[in-house]
């Protein structure tokens, strides 16, 4: 995938991973919107996948291709082990988690911490290249605490090289381990662009994306002036309907936008009350899938509607894909298209 899109010139959109959000109902909703566009899984601890419910934890549709499978960990063993058993799901790529800073996760050693040790990710990476047969990647910060990024990125990023990681995801912001909530550490650190563009111009036969404040697709344009791919998050999750215009933006076949005007939303309703009626049929609930369509219609008259029926109605004891039907018939689609268009 990466290697391939290197040496055609081709630029990669993805969603970024974000627990308790990027789960597998939140990915098929978004793939209905971008068929392009690589979806990542929440990250998954590489000991739950070896102890816990490994069905719950890594089955998903098979619509949701290109899925890559993102582990938090820092022993190679178990790193390996949990590659081993998610073989059989067939992901897409492997990531590594070398960016996440919250308290949780620094307790099991992983993460943003792992940016103070670049030799350990290295010998992470290797491990996880041996036994992988998808490639693996690495999604990381420019830094931690009172490190200089100018100072370790480069170096960071010559090791995961060395190790043969496939593309190198950069979050431009450094993290913070004490003092900054995991939500502060999305907005405080400030960003420096210019440093990971640096990056890109030094390694010019290496894929890197960039990830961090990227609001949407015209910023997102902008950044593939420069990098071979381009990760957005919260403004993915929290306007989802974006991700209609992801295709046409990596594949230069149209122009960016917020939302494309061409969108099919009556056969975008249909399909996820198909979906909920399956997950609802499999012991799910509905707010399992509506709690992540609520993002959809910004910039339509009756989107405050369409959002107050979801969070209210899909929650309710029995709640049915009705609630669907009745969010979407709130909205004035045919007019909103004709605004974002115009």
């Amino acid at each position: 995938m990466y290697a391939d899109a290197l040496r055609h010139g081709e630029k990669i959109f993805a969603v970024a991973p974000m627990i308790d959000w990027t789960d597998r109902h939140c990915r098929f909703l978004h793939r209905q919107l971008s068929k392009e566009a690589v979806l990542y899984t929440e990250m998954i601890v590489a000991d739950a996948i070896i102890h816990g419910p490994r069905e719950r934890l890594l089955a998903y549709s098979a619509q949701e291709h290109p899925v890559a499978l993102q582990l938090g960990g820092s022993d190679a063993g178990k790193l390996a082990e949990a590659i081993r058993i998610a073989a059989d799901y067939g992901y897409d790529e492997i990531n590594l988690n070398v960016g996440c800073p919250s308290d949780r996760v620094q307790s099991g050693t992983f993460g943003a911490c792992l940016m103070r040790d670049a030799g350990h990710v290295a010998d992470l990476v290797s491990a996880m290249k041996k036994v992988s047969t998808v490639p693996v990647t690495v999604k990381c910060r420019i830094g931690v605490d009172e490190q200089e990024p100018t100072d370790v990125l480069p170096d960071f990023l010559a090791r995961m090289i060395g190790a043969g990681a496939d593309a190198i995801w950069i979050h431009a912001r450094k993290a913070w381990l004490q003092g900054l909530s995991p939500k502060e550490n999305r907005e405080i650190p400030p960003l420096d662009y210019e440093l990971v563009y640096r990056m890109k111009r030094e390694n010019p036969s290496v894929f890197l994306g960039i990830n961090g404040g990227i609001a949407d697709l015209d910023q997102a344009a902008g950044h593939l002036k420069v990098m071979d791919g381009v990760m957005l998050g919260r403004a993915a999750y929290q306007n989802a309907g974006l991700l209609a215009g992801v295709d046409e933006l990596v594949t230069g076949s149209g122009p960016t936008g917020v939302q494309t005007p061409n969108v099919d939303w009556l056969a975008l309703r249909d399909t996820m009350m198909a979906y909920a009626d399956e997950v609802i049929a499999s012991g799910g609930r509905l707010h399992h899938v509506t709690r992540h369509m609520v993002g959809l219609f910004q910039g339509f008259a009756g989107a405050r509607r369409f959002r107050q029926i979801l969070s209210a109605e899909a929650t309710r004891p029995g709640a049915g894909v009705e609630v669907i039907a009745a969010a979407f018939a709130a909205v004035d689609i045919d007019g909103g298209a004709k605004r974002l268009a115009g």
